[in-house]
């Protein structure tokens, strides 16, 4: 500095990683973390993998292969030679497929019902609930705590002959005697799967709602538009999906579904899987059984096919 001499400062070379480095040691610490993340995937993979092949695909491939067996004459897995004698005698009986359409129908009113009265609940607990809605999600959790059956056995109660709704009827005067309509037919199982599925077809509409960015409003709003508008332009759109996810939730489910027409719906109820689990239980008739399965799974996956090819949920509300 003295002497008006400058310095000049020259910054330190950076440190290099010798070739022997990246050769050896690198090389070897990538091939470990390589290692240790298929080790994991392969470890989180295969239970659930498992899980799905051993109980859900075997037996639908079971179920198919059960369906060309021409009857069940002799062992349970002894060889026999395919046939389609069981689908060409479901083709020639028109009253499957007529139960077919009604239950396909029943499914359709039942999905719609469901996803009507769960948007509004959604709804509230994702933009209106504030601080509570964790408790209020926890309120409308509490159904799942006690038994499917024990919930449908409920509803019997309520509907019976001598159930609350006739008793009070009877109680205020508007009636003489107990009505037998609320009970053992299609009406009852409507309500009954309704009351059952409602707290399912909540939560996809409450995950698709959450994701919602707020600050899209706020935009929508300074913009003037209106909350009808904001609804239809904003919120309704981004939580088609979540629409669309309820609903195939609650319907694939009932197109087969047997318990709930069985002990509300009674002979008036019956509905296409009542037919099904009668030749596995009753009948003895397996292959029948599962030809009626198989067709019934493939008419679901059509429809559920034709809905998300055809139908563009977003545009519906634009």
């Amino acid at each position: 500095m003295g002497g008006g001499q400058s310095r000049t400062v020259t910054a330190p070379a950076p440190i290099q990683s010798s070739p022997k480095f990246a050769e050896f040691g690198g090389g070897a610490l990538k091939g470990r973390r390589g290692i240790d993340r298929r080790v994991t995937f392969w470890f989180i993979y295969l239970p659930p993998l498992f899980w799905l092949i051993a109980f859900l695909v075997m037996p639908v491939l079971l179920m198919a292969a059960f369906s060309f067996r021409p009857d069940m004459h002799g062992d349970l897995f002894q060889i026999w030679t395919p046939t389609l004698s069981q689908y060409a005698s479901i083709a020639a009986t028109g009253s499957y497929w007529r139960l077919l359409g009604i239950s396909t129908l029943t499914a359709l009113g039942i999905g719609c019902s469901a996803v009507l009265l769960a948007y509004p609940l959604a709804y509230f607990l994702a933009f209106r609930a504030g601080a509570r809605a964790g408790l209020y999600l926890i309120l409308l959790l509490i159904p799942f705590w006690t038994s499917y059956l024990l919930r449908i056995m409920a509803w019997k109660i309520l509907l019976g002959t001598e159930g609350v709704i006739n008793s009070f009827l009877i109680y205020i005067g508007l009636i003489q005697e107990p009505l037998t309509a609320l009970l053992y037919n299609r009406t009852a199982v409507l309500l009954t799967l309704i009351y059952v599925w409602i707290p399912f077809a909540i939560l996809p509409i409450l995950a698709a709602l959450q994701r919602i960015d707020l600050v899209l409003f706020e935009a929508a709003s300074d913009l003037g538009a209106r909350p009808f508008h904001q609804f239809m332009r904003i919120t309704l759109p981004l939580s088609a999906p979540g629409i669309l996810a309820a609903f195939f939730m609650v319907f694939i489910p009932t197109v087969g579904e047997y318990v709930t027409p069985l002990l509300v719906g009674g002979s008036r109820g019956f509905l296409y899987g009542n037919i099904i689990q009668d030749f596995f239980t009753k009948a003895a008739n397996w292959p029948l059984g599962s030809a009626l399965s198989m067709i019934m799974l493939a008419a679901t996956l059509i429809l559920v096919a034709l809905a998300t090819r055809l139908i563009d949920w977003r545009q519906l509300f634009q």
